[in-house]
């Protein structure tokens, strides 16, 4: 074997990359572990212990230390359906941006329009300003954009002579500036929420967020905290001096009324640390009148002689009372305190600054007109600590900031004449007004800039500034500057989000998904460890360790990734094991028929590696396919089984190619007497020499399949499939009972209650239900779940309110995201098809092998449809989700690998046969395929059987998809893929195949009519495989050549 170096070199690099990825999440469990030890139960103490331990190093691997923070961010992250949280897509109105645009214009031809085009939305895939330009120029006429959209708020950018181009290309601009900095918005709540391991991202080409949320248990607050609009405000800032007395009485409270009850003063307690709480810089950025072009030195800024004194000496009573017992208040500074003059803490201990800002007694003390500000940015980081600032801030009459973000017109990033990087600001009338006021009174103060409570920002005041125009200047890069401006901006547009989709996973079924998800691999795992050893006694061995190799390669890559694994993904590792034996199927079958003609075993086994070689990269491209479709035009949960399956298919190759290949060449390296076997006496000979016509029996396989796919039609056309919320829209709850529970009752008496359509079934037992609805579906606001939720609950009967139902499980699809969902999996499912046939046409040089292996895939997918249809009749209800799509592609790619190996037999057998005629050939080759088929679809068969029971209620459907297409995908590959080659010859390119075979016949006697040579070359390389020395010095082989394909 060449490169047998190269490959031992890159499976220890690759196990101990894996091995150091995978450790992480030992060492976080170990934390957790000592969590769990630590509180006894109590979930609170339970959180202020990992609080705590957030930025202590836990793992040392000498050459670096890693903080638990670092541990937690590098771990083997699970979805939402493993431990349960919270899964939102919000969307942005672009409703609310264009009316706002145009002034709130009640012009009829303009709310006609938004109208028509919110009406069209719901079945469109287009976006909505795309609509509403269609909608607008069908009631208006062209050129009438302007006449809504030229206001005075929008001059400079667009005016009463733009023409439709430009009106479009600016409110395109404005929504997708509105879109992102919502985005950002919800990213820095997210932020704040504290939640671990928290995923944002913006939903690329759409005004979508996607929000998940590992482990929270307040839906409510959470749905208040990412839908609500963005408060940009700006509010004065009280000086060192002038809070000093405030916060010494605080202090003096603290220390004689709660310090004894509640905590210590020493800083090395247990607290629990807002680790969200980060301030920006408050001292070195300007704010400055536009045609000014000087900017001020970071000492300019500081504070004057009078306000530094004062300062320093109330850092200075803290430091006195050190060795007495003081409040954290004081305690807790940070030397950055005295340096910028600032309260400012470590990450650690703002939660003790916040426990006693918050107490009821502390917020009397506090004057009516001050409040306390976190920053959103670090002041600065140090060896993995944090620093944060708070602001103290002075309210204005009745609490309320002096100005708003409403009057800021613009906000851009620039670069001043001095080459500084600044942020102009523009604000209209009102805005210019009420800036030179709050300027004219902060002239050498800060003027905090505020957003959602935190403070983004508090630049000085140079001088008070008239005009609404003015600019920030500092020690700004060009992306904070960016970051800056927009969070300027987000006042000027009101960009409301709505909910519409959302899944909530309770940690309990979390939990019982994790268990039945881990069973189901360990369960199917061992059975087709059993089955390859009993098949093919040591190669079975070799397999099973190939196998093993590869389940923690795809564990250690998922997490070398940061890839999240879902319950989907376990489904996609669950089948990854029954195809992974494949490979090795197909060298062990390859090389027990070179042993049985006659070869040595080290030939036959360099020989089988060869020959099967080809087939397995032609079946793994096709399976990687359907993968990468997946993975690209599929969301949420199909994304998660489609990263599993990729990782499993490129390790699943590597692990059976070559790891398998070294264990069977170091097993084999005594020759014929090291007793390596590739069978046991009971399968030696089992499926060898078979000789069924299958394809004189293809008009019956014909029949049968028209029967059933035109009965399934039927029964889809009158009956239909059992849709569920992904792609009708609409609300199912799982609802859990303290006893067991009749579905049929809930169901009627729901119905009843609300007069409304639903399914009720059990779900994971007999003390769960599913209840699915679409009542009151196209109301998507969070009120409207609340209410409905209550409704239905209300709604279940006295005989089972008693029974202490609680609601486990929750998910929402609007119908905007239910038609997305439908059109991105019909797409998924074409695309597929289509590079099927590509794939298949091309690297075959054959038409009719694309078009053979494309009606195979059509056909199965038809079949799995007709039986789901016939099972939903008979009253076995199996729901269509979006984890069904995934089943079907998954079934293309199998049934596509099956028949791939297949037509890589028959081709290989086209090219050498020499006097059979086109159907024996043809069907010889499936004849010598067949325990190949066999073999790997009973491992598979194997795996999703046991998947299908005990995989819980979720992957009921995936598996039960998969278990009918893994036997309808071996049947299509015999009975319709391969007929249908044979048939679409026609009598023309039958003559031409014979002319060919003629002259195939005449170059083989010319390259083989010299017998002894081959005997020779073969008899060389058996003493070459026994004895490698002794050939070194000998000339090369040169193995006879084979005839040329025609």
């Amino acid at each position: 074997m060449q490169n047998r170096g190269f490959i031992i070199f890159l499976a220890i690099l690759f196990a101990v990359l894996c091995l150091f990825s995978l450790s992480f999440t030992l060492v976080s469990r170990n934390v957790e572990g000592n969590a769990e030890a630590y509180s006894n139960g109590d979930a609170a103490l339970k959180k202020q212990y990992l609080d705590s331990m957030w930025s202590q190093p836990v793992y040392d691997i000498l050459i670096a230390n890693f903080t638990y923070k670092e541990v937690k961010e590098k771990e083997l992250n699970l979805g939402l359906d493993l431990q349960g949280g919270m899964h939102v897509t919000l969307e942005v109105s672009p409703i609310d941006i264009l009316k706002s645009l145009s002034n709130e214009s009640q012009n009829e031809h303009f709310q006609a329009a938004l109208a028509e085009a919110n009406k069209q939305q719901a079945s469109s895939q287009d976006r909505y300003v795309e609509l509403f330009f269609d909608a607008y120029k069908t009631k208006a006429g062209e050129g009438k954009l302007k006449d809504i959209f030229a206001t005075s708020a929008n001059s400079g950018k667009i005016n009463f002579r733009s023409s439709d181009k430009e009106v479009e290309d600016f409110i395109r601009t404005e929504v997708d500036g509105s879109v992102q900095r919502a985005f950002e918005i919800i990213r820095t709540r997210v932020d704040k929420f504290g939640v671990t391991q928290p995923n944002v991202q913006l939903i690329e080409g759409t005004s979508r967020i996607q929000v998940e949320l590992p482990g929270v248990s307040n839906v409510e607050r959470v749905r208040d905290l990412l839908q609500g609009v963005a408060k940009l405000e700006f509010w004065e800032v009280y000086q060192p001096q002038e809070y000093q007395d405030v916060l010494t009485q605080i202090n003096t409270f603290w220390v004689e009324n709660r310090m004894e009850k509640t905590e210590t003063a020493p800083t090395n307690d247990l607290t629990t640390p807002d680790t969200t709480n980060t301030t920006a810089d408050a001292g070195n950025d300007l704010i400055m009148d536009t045609n000014d072009t000087q900017t001020d030195s970071l000492d300019n800024v500081i504070a004057n002689e009078e306000d530094t004194t004062k300062t320093n000496d109330l850092l200075a009573d803290a430091d006195t009372t050190q060795n007495q017992t003081v409040s954290p208040l004081f305690s807790k500074l940070t030397p950055l305190s005295q340096t910028y003059f600032t309260l400012t803490y470590e990450a650690l201990d703002t939660s003790s600054i916040n426990k006693i800002l918050n107490d009821p007694m502390v917020k009397s003390i506090i004057p009516k007109d001050m409040k306390f500000f976190w920053g959103v940015k670090p002041d600065a980081e140090d060896n993995g600590k944090a620093f944060y600032t708070l602001h103290v801030i002075k309210t204005a009459t009745g609490g309320k900031s002096p100005m708003t973000g409403e009057v800021v017109t613009d906000a851009r990033q620039d670069i001043n004449p001095n080459g500084q990087v600044e942020i102009s600001l523009a604000m209209n009338g009102e805005g210019a007004r009420l800036w030179r006021d709050l300027t004219g009174k902060n002239v050498g103060r800060q003027i905090a800039i505020v957003l959602d409570d935190y403070v983004y920002s508090a630049p000085n005041v140079n001088e008070e500034i008239g005009g609404g125009r003015s600019s920030i200047s500092g020690s700004f890069t060009v992306e904070e500057a960016k970051d800056l401006a927009n969070i300027l901006k987000a006042g000027k547009l009101p960009a409301p989000t709505r909910i519409v989709e959302e899944a909530v996973v309770g940690p309990s079924l979390g939990a019982a998904a994790q268990d039945q998800g881990i069973y189901s691999i360990l369960v199917g795992l061992l059975l087709v460890v059993i089955f390859m050893i009993v098949y093919y006694a040591k190669a079975g061995i070799v397999a099973n360790i190939a196998l093993l190799a590869n389940i923690f390669f795809i564990f250690g890559l998922l997490s070398q990734l940061g890839a999240a694994l879902t319950l989907p993904g376990i489904a996609g590792i669950v089948l990854t094991i029954g195809m992974s034996v494949d490979a090795n199927v197909l060298i062990f079958e390859r090389i027990r028929e070179e042993l049985a003609m006659g070869k040595s075993l080290m030939i036959a086994i360099e020989d089988g590696f060869q020959r099967a070689l080809i087939t397995i990269i032609d079946a793994n491209v096709t399976t990687l396919i359907t993968s990468v479709v997946l993975y690209v035009l599929g969301a949420g949960p199909i994304k998660g089984f489609a990263v599993t399956l990729i990782i499993g298919i490129i390790c699943s190759f590597f692990t059976a190619v070559y790891i398998s290949r070294l264990i069977i060449y170091w097993m084999s390296r005594k020759g014929d007497e090291s007793n390596m076997s590739f069978s046991t006496p009971f399968t030696k000979n089992m499926l060898a020499n078979t000789n069924f016509n299958f394809l004189g029996k293809r008009k019956i396989g014909y029949a049968l399949s028209g029967v059933l796919i035109a009965v399934g039609i039927g029964v889809l056309a009158t009956k239909g499939l059992n849709m569920g919320v992904d792609f009708t829209g609409g609300r199912s709850y799982v609802v859990e009972f303290s006893a067991d529970v009749i579905p049929s009752e809930i169901e009627a008496n729901i119905g009843k209650e609300l007069q409304t359509s639903l399914e009720v079934k059990s779900y994971d037992g007999d003390n769960k239900v599913k209840i699915t609805t679409s009542y009151r579906s196209e109301e998507e606001s969070t009120d409207a779940d609340v209410a409905i939720q209550n409704e239905i609950m209300a709604s279940l009967g006295d005989k089972y309110i008693a029974l202490n139902p609680e609601v486990v499980s929750t998910s929402k699809v609007g119908a905007t995201i239910a038609d997305d969902i439908a059109d991105s999996a019909l797409t998924a499912i074409g695309v597929a098809l289509i590079l099927m046939f590509g794939y298949i046409s091309v690297r075959f040089s054959n038409w009719r092998f694309g078009v053979g292996a494309v009606a195979a895939l059509t056909h199965d997918s038809l079949i799995v449809l007709s039986l789901f249809a016939i099972a939903y009749l008979l009253g076995f209800a199996v729901e269509i989700d979006q984890v069904f799509v995934a089943a079907i592609l998954t079934v293309i790619g199998y049934s596509l690998n099956d028949t791939v190996v297949v037509f890589d037999r028959i081709r290989e057998a086209l090219n050498e046969r020499v006097d059979e005629n086109l159907q024996e050939t043809i069907n010889g080759a499936v004849n010598q395929t067949l325990s190949r088929t066999l073999i790997t679809s009973v491992t598979t068969l194997l795996v999703v059987l046991i998947l299908f029971i005990f995989g819980g209620e979720a992957l009921k459907g995936f598996s039960f998809a998969l278990l009918i297409g893994v036997v309808v995908g071996t049947y299509s590959s015999v009975f319709v893929a391969t007929p249908l080659v044979l048939d679409l010859y026609s009598k023309n390119a039958i003559e031409h195949e014979r002319e060919l075979l003629e002259k195939r016949k005449e170059k083989y006697a010319q390259q083989y009519s010299d017998k002894a040579e081959m005997a020779e070359y073969m008899k060389a390389m058996e003493e070459e495989a026994e004895n490698p020395q002794v050939q070194q010095e000998a000339q090369p082989l040169v193995r006879p050549k084979k005839p040329k394909k025609y």
